[in-house]
């Protein structure tokens, strides 16, 4: 049998940043014509280290060689590793809405003549690409236009337009649903037979075991180890992702639920642009003190849009309904009046709605309650301080001061951040939409950790999930949505992913 060529070696990087070592010689192996997916809690290293290999923090910012096709490169950019082969797709993805696919896949690498840009070319090579990732879109589709799981594979066309032989994906499903995360996968594994070298990083385990030939494992800024097709289990990389092994991935709590404290009741919304889209139908629900409520649904069922015209009406036009609170009927048509009536919504698009990232981490805790720590109008700005001290170690967010810059933690550290925010404008009701979306086995432990404590205290919690085994895990009792409508109430002594699963694709009629 012949050797396998290694396509890519990168030998004890280190990277450091003011305070913090990101990277300690960490060393990857990537053998040509595989799928290596690299696993980690948030923050382990895992897209530095891709920054690194993309020039993106150019040679000289960090220890450590690179070998790419056995040369030692040395990259002063993105540009320079991308002649080369080595194409990174970000998990933000860096189209540009108003301009076409076909605009899109050639920008800064045009099809051009003297100066001047061939359409015909750019339009039929842009056919081609496209053809070639499974896409039927016309290549003059503005992106804007089309879904973020045709984004993905337009930016996947545009890394095959350089000639791409090591293509590099940063959560590549994060924002997908399932049809197109499926795709996605057998694109990649399409790609691969016809020898194309893939780096994968995800947090979707199932997903890793579908497409990856080995795994390598970072924790803490080190490479710990790397897995081959055999040794790949959930398990397995969970126990090398944390360093423990996650026997129950959601901590024990004997709930202590009280009486009834918050309704719902006849709660309808249409589509704020589409006003004859009726979004959600005459929608029931309660909870009651100290009971964590799960919402589970498929995606396009209603369950933020639920939500967010709850919280404040920030959702919806012609909102109808009753919400009932300690015996009382509230109005909550806008957010400060939710957040005066002790509601409280942690968003599951933390950039969009829930940060402020140019902000400080203290500045962002704050936020919800500034009148708390203010008089007179004036934050007190020691005391803005302690508040946000607090959090940082009751939270466990890593950064060495609440003065660092929130747009430059993982996501994990910042959805903590968002969580500190909302439980310091001391709600009864929390609304959670997709509180672990995006965040490592780890962190999502200690969030659990947090909703068990808030429910301890008396206060309900009403969480949106995605991930069945997270509801289950979680929740006392769950409501299951499609279409708009509730279509089961299941107590979690019946909750089984089957049940739910019956429940999410069902039709009240």
């Amino acid at each position: 049998m012949t050797m396998q060529s290694t396509i890519l070696e990168m030998k004890s990087i280190t990277k450091e940043f003011p305070g913090v070592k990101a990277l300690d010689t960490v060393n990857l192996k990537v053998i040509e014509g595989e799928i290596h997916a690299i696993c980690g809690e948030n923050g382990a290293g895992k897209s530095t280290l891709m920054k690194v290999l993309s020039g993106v923090y150019p040679h000289g910012t960090y220890d450590g060689d690179i070998l790419f096709q056995d040369q030692i490169c040395e990259f002063k950019d993105i540009k320079q590793s991308e002649d080369l082969g080595i194409v990174i797709i970000h998990q933000e993805l860096a189209l540009i809405p108003e301009l076409s696919i076909a605009e899109n896949i050639f920008l800064g690498n045009e099809q051009a003549n003297k100066g001047v840009i061939d359409w015909y070319e750019t339009t039929s090579k842009a056919k081609e690409l496209l053809n070639k990732v499974g896409l039927s879109e016309s290549p003059n589709t503005l992106i804007k236009d089309i879904g973020v799981g045709k984004q993905q594979l337009v930016e996947i066309a545009k890394a095959l337009s350089k000639n791409v032989k090591l293509l590099i994906l940063d959560e590549p499903t994060a924002a997908l649903n399932e049809n197109d995360s499926e795709n996605l996968l057998n694109l990649l594994i399409e790609l691969r037979s016809q020898g194309m070298s893939a780096i994968i990083i995800s947090h979707k385990l199932n997903e890793i075991k579908k497409v990856a030939n080995s795994v390598t494992i970072i924790r803490d800024g080190q490479s710990i180890e790397t897995l081959d097709t055999a040794d790949i289990t959930e398990d397995r990389i969970i126990k090398g992702m944390v360093g423990r092994s996650l026997t129950n991935r959601y901590p024990d709590r004997e709930p202590k639920i009280g009486d009834t404290f918050f309704e719902v009741k006849n709660w309808s919304t249409y589509h704020p642009l589409q006003s004859e889209r009726q979004v959600v139908k005459d929608i029931n629900l309660h909870i009651r003190k100290g009971e964590i409520v799960g919402i589970a649904g498929l995606m396009g069922s209603g369950r933020t849009e639920l939500a967010m015209s709850i919280f404040g009406k920030s959702y919806g036009k012609k909102t109808t309904g009753q919400i009932i609170k300690d015996g009382q009927t509230l109005d909550l048509s806008d957010v400060n009046k939710a957040i005066n009536a002790g509601v409280a919504y942690v968003s599951e698009d933390r950039k969009e709605y829930g940060l402020i990232l140019m902000d400080d981490i203290k500045q962002n805790i704050t936020l919800a309650n500034l009148k708390k720590i203010s008089s007179n109008q004036v934050v007190n700005e020691n005391e803005e301080f302690v508040v946000a001290e607090d959090y940082r170690k009751k939270m466990n967010i890593k950064t060495p001061s609440v003065t660092q810059i929130v747009g430059n933690l993982s996501g994990g550290n910042q959805q903590k951040v968002v969580l500190s925010k909302w439980m310091f404008s001391e709600p009864d009701l929390l609304i959670l939409d997709e509180p672990t979306r995006g965040i490592d086995v780890g962190a999502k432990f200690e969030i659990y950790t947090i909703m068990n404590q808030l429910a301890d205290q008396g206060k309900g919690i009403l969480v949106i999930s995605s991930e069945l085994p997270e509801i289950i895990g979680m929740c006392d009792r769950i409501y299951v949505m499609n279409e708009g409508e509730i279509t089961g109430e299941v107590e979690k002594s019946e909750a089984t992913q089957e049940t739910l699963m019956k429940y999410m694709t069902k039709s009240r009629g």
